[in-house]
């Protein structure tokens, strides 16, 4: 599906497109006019309009005019108009209202509509007139217009005289308003079943309901990585991280060091909590938007000492995921433990944690659920450190427990349940797989330069880097005015003017599709 965008009509293009619409409705639809064999239909007034148009790639799918100079053409078909309208500042009137048969259930309406008004109140008018079709009055009461004065028009084409003021229009707004349409890394879209499930009354987490809750997530997890241990702590990912540094730390009382690889601002995290843990380690860097070369990076390690091995598999920063199975055989070779970054990846690519020593997931991310849930998960069972760890760092502790050695929220687990059943693993993958594909085409296509390659490239995070004379900042403030919540404001994205569209959440391919057009007429 094409791009769709919505703008003033200004070329030569649009315009033609315009008059063949105005034809298709008005003549051969409802028969308000006399047929022509060009199939064109200039309205009369043409030099006076301003067109609000939508367009489906090249191809014009909708259009409605506005006009401020009098007479109006209610003007001939009412006497004394203005002795029926409510005081204004400003008096417009809008023709010429059209969208194409096969995208009238669509978004094309309210788009029009949107820009409409907008356009209307930057020209300074509180009130505007129309002529409505019959056939739609529902539809205009619903969005605020009232009628006033008898029917007008031919036996054939009957139309109401209707008005909108601005008080009406503050009060009808949301029939206006932008879908509200979340491409964050987290807070996500949920599902309706999951807000459903966290809206549930509390139950105690030493219950047996919750312990059931419990063992389902459990079972899914693993289903859903491969793993064969998933310890479930209250917090977020960072705290799955620093659950993972303490215990490589445990595990390195009797020697040994790491290393860490990031090409990314979360690989640099990861090189932070390896030093916070004072575990001895080297870091080993690629650029950002790079992946690491496996022979290179074999070369390297057999010259480094290298006991475990620590990496982000989607690093959130650039959109790159890093290749698993080349981590694993390496790790393989040199008989180093292999702990990953999986935050980002988690639910959003096919993940085999089988070969993995320990991995760190979330709850509120690719799983479609709240925040609240960190996630260890762990091949080998791990016994308490009682000793050398802080106790909420202990993950020894949670299996001792039975998973739940401290208060857990009970809505988070009844939530993460609901959304691990929403849908199977294979239709997440094909639905997100299918977007992602569709939005870098898109993308591309608008001349807009994706910073991951495609070879190596998450599915659920496209980072795009602007044009350096660009602010993300206001670019992203104009799409979160227009619907679109976008991820531009952590400081790393600011600094190199960059943008990310995240499919991490509830998201359909007609919220997506107009993304990439009004993206490119905002550059």
């Amino acid at each position: 599906m094409p791009s769709l965008r919505f703008k003033i009509a200004s070329e030569a293009s649009e315009l033609e497109q315009i008059h063949r619409l105005n034809y298709a409705t008005f003549v051969e639809e409802i028969p308000q006019h006399p047929g022509d064999p060009a199939g064109l239909l200039v309205d009369k007034f043409h030099g006076q309009n301003s067109y609000v148009i939508a367009l489906d790639g090249d191809r014009l799918v909708g259009m409605v005019a506005l006009r401020a100079a009098r007479p109006f053409s209610l003007d001939a078909k009412l006497a004394n108009l203005d002795s029926h309208l409510p005081a204004c500042r400003s008096l417009c009137e809008v023709r010429l209202l059209s969208v194409a048969r096969e995208r009238r259930k669509g978004p094309v309406f309210r788009g029009l509509m949107r820009l409409l008004v907008e356009h209307g109140r930057r020209q300074g008018h509180d009130l505007a007139v129309i002529s409505g079709t019959l056939r739609q009055l529902k539809l205009y009461r619903h969005l605020g217009f009232t009628p006033f004065g008898p029917e007008v028009g031919a036996p054939e084409a009957r139309f109401q005289p209707m008005y909108l003021t601005l008080a009406a229009l503050q009060k009808h707004g949301r029939a206006f308003a932008a879908p509200r349409v979340r491409l964050l890394p987290g807070p996500v879209s949920l599902h309706p079943t999951v807000r459903k499930a966290f809206a549930a009354l509390p139950i105690s987490h030493r219950g047996d309901g919750f312990a059931g809750a419990l063992r389902h997530v459990k079972a899914r997890l693993r289903e859903l990585t491969g793993a064969r241990h998933a310890s479930l702590l209250f917090g977020s990912g960072t705290l799955a991280n620093d659950a993972i540094a303490a215990r490589l730390a445990v595990e390195g009382l009797v020697g040994g060091s790491g290393v860490v690889l990031s090409n990314g601002e979360f690989g640099d995290r990861l090189a932070d909590h390896a030093r916070r843990f004072r575990l001895p380690h080297t870091v080993v860097r690629a650029d950002w938007g790079d992946t690491f070369d496996e022979t290179a990076l074999d070369a390297l390690l057999g010259e480094t000492p290298c006991d475990w091995l620590w990496a982000v598999h989607c690093e959130t920063s650039t959109g790159v995921l890093n290749d698993l199975p080349s981590l694993q055989r390496l790790c393989a070779r040199r008989g180093a433990r292999l702990c990953l970054d999986c935050i980002s990846s988690l639910a959003t690519v096919p993940l085999d944690l089988s070969g993995v020593h320990l991995a760190s997931g979330v709850s509120g991310k690719g799983i479609g659920s709240l925040a609240g849930v960190a996630m260890v998960f762990h091949q080998a069972a791990i016994s308490p450190a009682p000793a050398a760890l802080p106790r909420y760092l202990d993950l020894g502790s949670y299996a001792q427990e039975d998973g739940v050695p401290y208060t857990f929220p009970s809505n988070l687990i009844l939530a993460l349940q609901a959304a691990l059943d929403v849908r199977s693993i294979e239709e997440r993958f094909a639905h997100l797989t299918g977007l992602a594909a569709r939005l870098r085409t898109d993308l591309r296509e608008h001349g807009l330069r994706i910073v991951a390659p495609d070879d190596r490239a998450s599915p659920a995070v496209t980072t795009i880097a602007l044009p350096p004379e660009v602010s993300s900042d206001r670019v992203g403030r104009e799409l979160e005015r227009r619907g679109y919540e976008l991820s531009y404001l952590s400081s790393y994205l600011l600094e190199r003017s960059w943008i990310q569209i995240c499919l991490m959440g509830e998201c359909s391919q007609d919220e997506l599709a107009p993304l990439p057009g009004i993206l490119a007429s905002l550059l």
